[in-house]
């Protein structure tokens, strides 16, 4: 236990999070079971850490970080070692990559029924399913999901400012009024080919190859996260890898399943299954359209984050894939964003129509009073002409 105390201390007092992430004030932590989960290299240790620093002195013994990597746990589990925890007066343990445990949930489950001054945040991929596919959890945890630097976080780090978010009705409703208190103080236009490039994951901050580190990250995720996770024979991994690879390519278009289950010699369900996992893993993003979802055939796949792009395939990034990506996944936290015509691209929550365009060539645009344009190559706005850049702030 000493141990753990001292790499507790350690990890605390070198913690670099320059940027304070929202979902820090999102969470009630008065409750006693709190999940986090997260795609890798999005910083859930690190948060973690930064919560410790925030509540508890250093050297306060109350507050204990674990890490299930640790050999120990292979041969204890979770609850005994919470147990000794507890005699010793501890009182919130953070358990980071929980699903590292065999039959982690139980586990969690014991500790809950067994100790009730105790809190426990744990955090766990984004391919686990905490309630649906761990039902003696449903009730006593609460989820949550960590995701990358949105390009307002991106943009604070880079400038030293502390713009704050803002919901999609008051961007719509009032951006004109936003961009004034952005201007003066930092242009956007500077950092947010940055932000598209490398600015998603964290780890941009590190002093190493920011492609070569989002490859690897990418490689952990599909066979660690999605393997070890879901369960699936390691001789598949090579079809998950080439079908996420194919996807990759084809850019953001409706996939031909049929033809996909031919390339990687599976069935079509299988594939289904397959794309399915790699969203799940946040590694790209399934659009449908209105009304529609899984197991239906998605309207279009692309990937989940514009860097994704520049790391699988970057002698061939079109700009407007790249734009139509960040669009996308800016609003995924919090919205349902469909296909549409070719007109208006997506439908957000139902009935909100947008469209991608660049701000440069807009001469052959037909622009409806009834569609937001969400603009690229520009700072400023009018009306329901929008800067693209802007909808980076909504987390």
């Amino acid at each position: 236990m000493e141990a753990f105390f001292r790499t507790h201390t350690y990890l605390v007092e070198h913690v670099n999070a320059p940027v304070r992430r929202r979902l820090m004030d999102e969470i009630d932590w008065r409750d006693r079971m709190i999940g986090i989960k997260g795609t890798r290299g999005v910083g859930k240790t690190t948060f973690l850490l930064q919560y410790a620093k925030e509540h508890f002195d250093t050297q306060d013994r109350q507050c204990l970080y674990v890490n299930m990597n640790n050999f120990y746990f292979q041969d204890r589990g979770i609850a005994d070692f919470a147990g000794e925890f507890v005699r010793r007066g501890g009182k919130v343990l953070l358990i980071d990559q929980v699903f590292k445990q065999p039959d982690w949930s139980h586990e969690l489950r014991r500790c809950y029924d067994l100790y009730p001054d105790l809190k426990i945040v744990f955090t766990g991929s984004s391919v686990m399913r905490l309630k649906e596919e761990n039902p003696e959890l449903n009730g006593i945890v609460k989820s949550y999901n960590l995701r990358g630097f949105s390009f307002r976080e991106f943009l604070n780090l880079k400038t030293g400012n502390d713009f704050q978010p803002y919901t999609l009705n008051e961007i719509l409703k009032d951006h004109e009024r936003i961009i004034k208190d952005i201007l003066p103080f930092a242009s956007p236009s500077r950092y947010f080919q940055d932000y598209i490039h490398h600015g998603f994951y964290p780890f941009f901050q590190e002093h190493r190859n920011y492609s070569e580190n989002l490859l690897k990250t990418m490689n952990m995720m599909t066979e660690v996260d999605i393997l070890l996770i879901k369960q699936i024979e390691l001789k598949y991994l090579t079809k998950i890898k080439k079908l996420f690879y194919q996807l990759a390519e084809q850019g953001p278009k409706a996939p031909n399943i049929s033809q996909l289950a031919n390339d990687i010699e599976t069935s079509r369900a299988t594939v289904m299954n397959y794309i399915k996992y790699l969203a799940d893993a946040r590694l790209i993003n399934i659009i449908y359209p209105v009304g529609e979802e899984f197991p239906k055939k998605p309207s279009k796949v692309m990937l989940h984050n514009s860097n994704l792009l520049y790391a699988i395939y970057p002698i061939h990034v079109e700009k407007q894939d790249a734009m139509d990506t960040f669009f996308v996944n800016s609003l995924w936290k919090d919205h349902i964003v469909n296909q549409a015509n070719h007109e208006t691209n997506y439908i957000v929550d139902g009935d909100l129509k947008f469209r991608i365009c660049d701000a440069k060539s807009e001469q052959k645009i037909r622009f409806s009073p009834d569609t937001y344009y969400a603009r690229y190559n520009t700072e400023v706005g009018k009306d329901n002409l929008i800067p693209l850049w802007l909808f980076g702030c909504l987390y």
